[in-house]
């Protein structure tokens, strides 16, 4: 099968390897603090220091010189360059190791942690320090920046755009993603009645695994890039045929 155009998802397992700790796993994030304290307009308006704290702590965690794209990061990347389709890459994931690999066509439907917002005018602009209470955006001078990420209750953000790249695409790659959290959990379904191949690449079965035409578990950094080597190496074969 010739696949033109590949939408991947990827979520907090492609980063796992780099350091960067998941959600929903055993030991991961929501096991040590609560949702609804932290990742919620809710919580921000009753106490916005203990979010920003939160926020801040996991920024500062993500400029450490230890967290380093991992070789599925860079498979992904060298898919996008050596594709003669269109590669487009969905994250969930708030860190910036897609971008430090290479990949350029790429959506964070959740947000930047790198990147702060204006609440008021929407502006976003980098930031790699500590965000406090009652920062002065530098555009409308409000006091009025919060991190740049999608918390439980807002729309993640490219919607639009992500809904016509799963219409379009042959491939859809599922990687690294608990399948519990929508509407990232409903692409599966978009590129099944698009007529799209969709897999799944995962530490183990998502809550989603049967929705998929194909699968394949096990450590990502192992996976991905044989899934990928294979993926061009097929491709390139069935143009000298």
């Amino acid at each position: 099968m010739r696949h033109k155009n590949i939408v991947i998802l990827t979520g907090a397992g492609i980063s796992k390897e780099s350091g960067i700790d998941t959600f929903r796993d055993r030991g991961g994030i929501w096991s040590k603090v609560k949702v609804e304290n932290v990742a919620t307009p809710q919580a921000y308006e009753r106490d916005p220091s203990t979010v920003q704290n939160f926020y801040n702590e996991r920024r500062n965690n993500l400029l450490d010189t230890s967290i380093k794209p991992n070789a599925a990061h860079f498979a992904l990347a060298k898919l996008e360059r050596e594709w003669p389709g269109n590669v487009a890459v969905v994250t969930q994931n708030i860190d910036n190791l897609h971008e430090a690999a290479g990949t350029k066509n790429l959506i964070h439907m959740h947000g930047e942690l790198l990147k702060a917002r204006c609440a008021n005018c929407g502006l976003v602009l980098g930031w790699e320090k500590p965000l406090g209470e009652g920062e002065k955006c530098p555009d409308c001078h409000q006091k009025t920046l919060r991190p740049h990420v999608v918390w439980f209750g807002e729309m993640p953000l490219m919607m639009d755009t992500i809904d016509q790249l799963l219409s379009d695409c042959n491939l859809f790659l599922s990687i690294g993603t608990s399948g519990n959290v929508y509407p990232a959990s409903g692409f599966v379904q978009v590129a099944n009645s698009c007529g799209s191949h969709t897999v799944e690449i995962n530490l183990e079965p998502s809550e989603g695994a049967s929705l998929f035409k194909e699968s394949k578990y096990g450590v990502a950094t192992k996976l991905v890039p044989d899934f990928v080597d294979t993926l061009i190496s097929n491709q390139q074969a069935s143009l000298s045929i």
